[in-house]
């Protein structure tokens, strides 16, 4: 009776096969995202390929061999010939520490394995978790089958499977997992408006920073996202708690990384993190006045508070670039402003054949089908917006404007063009899909009716018994 009453609540039920199946979508979905990416192994040999993915590789092997004080100080003076390299304060090392932590967990528990190999599928291992990240992204913004799509289209995407390959162990390979991990950790944390989510965030935001330098394209589209927000009127308490909290605790974990150390602070490619902070708390002291005082003695706080706030920064701003406090914009940051500026200053990036600007063919090749998804997607989200779809709408046209200027930002691109393909599908699957539940539907109520009408003579005896 127990083992009939828990299969007919457990097992029987809707929910839980529901979740089963679920569970185990998602679980061939990270098999395929894994699989599709070994084709280099299986066809030749477990090989690391180009240039900086073997420097990582050399980074980690001494990380591994001589602990973490001597990797974080090496002087490599085979690198950068014949000047020579110090590590600690010239790389991001994200991908190198999770490398070496993963081949010391699985030396841990004694599974026989080469550093080299752990290298070689770090790339196929973090695109199944992307993937996975982007279902609950995709869950996030609309629904549990939306987040299915788009774990589905993140796992086969070309933009991202060329970076993440098999034997690709490049920044890259670690870094889309993380910038997608903290957006979702943000919209999440702007919904909750809760402290320890938004603190998750900063992590996510940590491990960012740590793996490669877009997260510059975090510092500057997360305070973008608050303006727009603010602009349209859709800000409230729970998107402050989560920008304060994601910038005091993100900022000063960022910050521990010696190849950003103080530039998170003084940098001007950061000035948009740091200025709409301080513009936020400017925000939120006048409403604080404005429940205080009355509406003449608030007018002329504003005005005054405007004016104070605008002349401590220019002036701040100024003064630091002057005294050569405030590190300036780089080559490839204003090249991202400005598409010429490289040709015409700094020939050297131009030449670089991943800063060229992407054509229409590289879209189609990139993002396949995505390409004429993403639009549908555009217009769905303008129609339900709330504030995770108004993230994915700043996200999705910054990625694809600055996609359209670097060739290599194609791979920022990509999760963009996912999640909008994701709302697409998933919402013309819902309509065209109606008629096969509402039958099922139907179905269902029809058994359960004449389950009742032929049980109906029995219970009629029984009671009269």
């Amino acid at each position: 009776m127990v083992l009939t009453t828990l299969y007919t609540r457990y097992v029987a039920s809707p929910r839980s096969q529901e979740l089963v199946l679920r569970l185990g979508l998602l679980a061939l979905i990270w098999l395929y995202a894994f699989s599709v990416r070994l084709f280099s192994v299986l066809r030749y040999e477990s090989v690391i390929h180009e240039f900086d993915p073997y420097f990582n590789y050399r980074s980690t092997i001494k990380l591994v061999s001589e602990g973490f004080h001597e990797f974080w100080n090496w002087f490599d003076s085979d690198s950068w010939y014949p000047l020579g390299r110090v590590i600690g304060g010239t790389v991001y090392p994200g991908i190198m520490i999770t490398a070496a932590a993963m081949y010391k967990m699985l030396t841990t528990v004694t599974a026989w394995v080469q550093l080299r190999d752990v290298c070689v599928l770090t790339g196929p291992f973090f695109a199944g978790n992307t993937a996975l990240v982007a279902y609950l992204f995709g869950k996030e913004l609309k629904d549990t089958g939306t987040g299915l799509v788009a774990a589905a289209l993140m796992a086969i995407v070309p933009g991202y499977i060329s970076r993440s390959v098999a034997g690709s162990f490049d920044n890259e390979a670690v870094a889309i997992f993380a910038l997608l991990l903290t957006f979702y950790l943000f919209v999440r944390a702007t919904r909750l408006g809760t402290v320890s989510s938004a603190a998750l965030a900063a992590f996510g935001y940590l491990y960012m920073a740590a793996s490669w330098g877009a997260y510059v394209f975090i510092s500057n589209l997360i305070p973008m996202y608050v303006l727009v927000m603010i602009a349209i009127r859709r800000y409230h308490r729970r998107l402050y708690v989560a920008y304060t909290t994601f910038w005091a605790i993100g900022g000063l974990l960022a910050m521990q990384v010696r190849f950003i150390g103080s530039n998170h602070v003084t940098s001007h490619e950061l000035l948009a993190f740091n200025v709409v902070w301080l513009g936020l708390q400017a925000w939120e002291l006048l409403m604080w006045l404005r429940a205080r005082t009355t509406p003449a003695q608030f007018a002329q706080a504003i005005t005054t508070a405007i004016t104070v706030a605008v002349s401590l920064v220019v002036g701040g701003v100024v003064l630091l670039t002057l005294t050569g406090k405030m590190t300036p914009w780089t080559g490839r940051f204003w090249t991202l402003l400005d598409p010429t500026y490289a040709k015409k200053y700094i020939p050297i990036i131009a030449s670089v054949s991943e800063h060229q600007p992407t054509t229409w063919s590289t879209y189609v090749f990139d993002v396949h089908v995505l390409v004429f998804t993403a639009p549908a997607g555009f217009y769905y989200s303008f129609k339900h917006l709330n504030d995770a779809q108004i993230f994915l709408l700043t996200f999705a046209l910054a990625a694809i404007y600055f996609s359209g200027i670097m060739i290599r930002l194609m791979l920022v691109a990509a999760p963009a063009f996912v999640l909008l393909g994701s709302l697409a599908i998933s919402h013309i699957l819902d309509v065209y899909c109606a008629d096969l539940w509402e039958t099922q539907t139907a179905g269902s109520t029809d058994a359960v009716e004449a389950a009742t009408a032929a049980a109906g003579p029995a219970l009629k005896k029984s009671k009269s018994k």
